[in-house]
């Protein structure tokens, strides 16, 4: 082989290849790299890995307590987490919280603009709105559907499926929405007794850090003020740094507040819970009919089938 292609940088590519084509890279280079496959990628990981857009005007909340550019996720549990989930204690209500929370936490992807959210930034009463949609891409089939049982004006029986489109959910009145803040994302209510008050419906992670400070009050044989607990989980939005010390500094300042002050807070967060009603309204052949919001099988039976019926050969 000649002394010229030996010292030939592109030798190891000419043979076997197309002279023409080695032409024009010597004479033109390799060209710009185009990023445009990368582009994509987190798109296709999403569907890849199952996660689907929830709209948020559709949940209790309408999103109006989020960021504006918030986009929330869900996808379907997975073994692991369903096993997690069955080892639920029905009997013990903050075993029952951590359950639901960690499928919340596992399922759910929440960010505003390019920056992450976490699960406890979601409204707690956002919560079972979220549950039963993770469980409809948990468990597609029909016979796996949670039906409950309706009485119609006739006194017939009928089945419903539990599901999130017959959901009725409370509002808040129109004398506290006026004082909706589209900035701040919450109620900048102006009061004669308590002046300005900052209020809006809990997040998970405010309520997890209120029944953490129940636990250890319990557990320390402590008593704890539950008027205050009523009120404080509405004028706190924020998780973030708040804790045990926090909780305990705010309770303090809460016993210097004056009983008109108190009533007025206290009137305020009952107008602004927002959650799911205890009943499904249901089309029943033109009638309209409550029937009892209830999970059959009891909560476990969200994501571990009670009726094996569908299974058995």
């Amino acid at each position: 082989m000649s002394e010229e292609i030996n010292n030939d940088p592109y030798r190891d590519i000419v043979e076997g290849k197309d002279q023409e084509i080695i032409d024009q890279v010597k004479q033109n280079g390799l060209g710009k790299a185009s990023m445009a496959r990368f582009q994509n990628t987190t798109q296709d990981s999403d569907l890849h890995l199952g996660w689907i857009d929830t709209n948020l005007e559709l949940l209790p909340s309408e999103g109006k307590f989020y960021p504006a550019d918030s986009k929330l996720q869900i996808r379907s549990a997975q073994v692991a987490e369903i096993r997690h989930f069955s080892t639920l204690d029905e009997s013990n209500l903050m075993d029952i919280e951590d359950k639901l929370n960690a499928i919340i936490k596992a399922c759910t992807k929440f960010k505003s603009g390019s920056k992450m959210l976490s699960y406890k930034d979601i409204l707690e009463e956002d919560r079972i709105f979220l549950l039963l949609s993770i469980r409809d891409l948990t468990f597609p089939e029909a016979e796996n559907k949670l039906m409950l049982k309706g009485t119609d004006s006739n006194n017939e029986e009928f089945d419903v499926e539990l599901s999130t489109k017959y959901f009725d959910t409370e509002t808040v009145p129109d004398e506290i929405e006026q004082y909706y803040d589209s900035n701040k994302r919450a109620y900048v209510i102006q009061t004669k007794s308590a002046g300005e008050v900052i209020m809006a419906p809990p997040t998970v992670g405010v309520m997890e850090e209120v029944t953490k400070f129940m636990q250890t009050r319990q557990r320390e044989r402590k008593n704890w003020d539950q008027s205050f607990l009523q009120i404080l989980p509405y004028i706190r939005q924020d998780w973030r740094g708040f804790n045990s010390k926090k909780i305990f500094e705010m309770e303090i300042e809460f016993h210097g507040w004056s009983e008109r002050k108190y009533m007025v807070i206290y009137r305020l967060a009952e107008k602004l819970k927002i959650g799911v009603k205890p009943e499904l309204r249901v089309d029943r052949q033109g009638e309209e009919v409550l029937v009892p919001l209830n999970f059959p099988g009891g909560i476990k039976s969200l994501f571990v089938i009670s009726d094996l019926s569908s299974e058995l050969l």
